[in-house]
């Protein structure tokens, strides 16, 4: 008697991109959508704060052919602390489909921490079907360069100097120290800003911070060959006790990380977004695309602003523009095809000038 068996099925690869506010994520995942040709690819775009402009971004700019319902914007916070809400009823909404995706993209919010995220791929209904091929974190190489961790520190320096009670390490800091120890592959992003000396000081200080086997790949422009980000195997669920963020770490001793999903929870608040807030402003007709540029630009400069981004009408436009600023690098265009929200959402450090950021993006004038 012959007694066969059949092998396990393949479990779908996740990719989970990371990385601090305007690193260039959503560059990458668009790139990364146009170059996926054959590939069933699901995106899940989250974003910190009301409104998941990211997911606008990708539609705008990435292939034509790609449907709205391709494309899950979890907009009502961070993946990692809403993921027994809106994480994995959404992983097991695209698990349902048929065919399945060959591929599943998550860009997180600038703020998560990617920890928890990667813990909830061990919930039953998702483990024996996906894992985290690996996770990427995209590192802006100019601000390192400069010795930072994003474009606007003075920002984050001087909202510390100014509460005692913050830990010695600041928040953004100690998120990017996080966001590179879950990393499997780190992509330094803005590459063509930098000349060759000072990307190799930028590796060797990443390199650093890694843990042993982790890749350092280089980016100008988001641009990256597929099997660059696809293809890693790294099962990263399996191994988070080498992954531990720096709360973790330190209180390792005192809790079970791979079932104190309230822990995770509370430390990301006490950390991260109690140090962060957005708001939303509708915005007016504009002029010009210049004159978006130049408002937007405007508004970066209102301390404590580290982002804006969304979408706006020009006046005698179909196309809508949309909008991606982080720090001094303002982006601009038009995107015919994408839906208008005539709103940017401004991400900032906690009490920031919401009044200044009105007035510096021109007086509101509803669409």
């Amino acid at each position: 008697m012959t007694i066969s068996f059949s092998a396990a099925p393949k479990k779908i690869p996740a990719v989970i991109i990371t990385g601090f506010l305007g690193a260039g994520k959503t560059t990458l995942v668009r790139n990364l959508l146009m170059k996926a040709k054959d590939k069933r690819i699901a995106l899940i775009v989250n974003e910190f704060g009301e409104m998941g402009f990211d997911g606008s971004l990708v539609n705008g700019c990435a292939d034509p052919d790609c449907s709205a319902d391709e494309v899950v914007e979890l907009a009502n916070g961070c993946i990692c602390c809403t993921v027994a809400d809106d994480f994995l009823p959404t992983m097991e909404m695209l698990l349902e489909r048929d065919p399945a995706p060959d591929a599943i993209v998550i860009e997180t919010s600038g703020l998560a921490l990617p920890q928890p995220l990667v813990r909830a791929f061990n919930w039953p209904s998702v483990k024996p079907r996906v894992t985290v091929d690996s996770v990427v974190t995209v590192v802006d190489a100019p601000a390192v360069a400069a010795g930072k961790v994003a474009s606007d520190e003075e920002a984050v320096a001087a909202q510390r100097a100014a509460d005692e009670a913050l830990d010695h390490e600041s928040p953004v800091e100690e998120l990017f120290a996080d966001q590179l120890t879950c990393a499997d592959l780190v992509v330094l992003s803005k590459a063509d800003l930098l000349d060759e000396a000072e990307l190799a000081a930028v590796k060797k200080t990443i390199k650093g911070r890694l843990r042993d086997g982790v890749e350092i790949v280089v980016a100008s422009h988001g641009e990256l060959a597929l099997d660059v980000l696809l293809g890693r195997d790294a099962g990263a669920e399996d191994d988070m006790d080498l992954r531990l963020s720096h709360h973790e770490a330190q209180h390792a001793h005192d809790h079970d990380h791979d079932h104190d999903h309230d822990h995770d929870h509370h430390h990301h608040h006490d950390h991260s977004h109690d140090d962060f807030e957005s708001f939303i402003l509708p915005t007016r007709c504009f002029a010009s695309l210049e004159e978006v540029k130049a408002q937007v630009e405007a508004a970066m400069k209102i301390s404590g602003v580290l982002r804006i981004k969304g979408s706006v009408v020009v006046e005698g436009k179909a196309a809508p523009v949309l909008v991606q600023a982080a720090g001094p690098r303002v982006e601009a265009w038009f995107a015919m095809g994408s839906e208008s929200h005539s709103k940017l959402v401004v991400i900032g450090l906690a009490g920031l000038d919401k009044q200044a950021a009105q007035s510096a993006l021109g007086e509101v004038e509803t669409v």
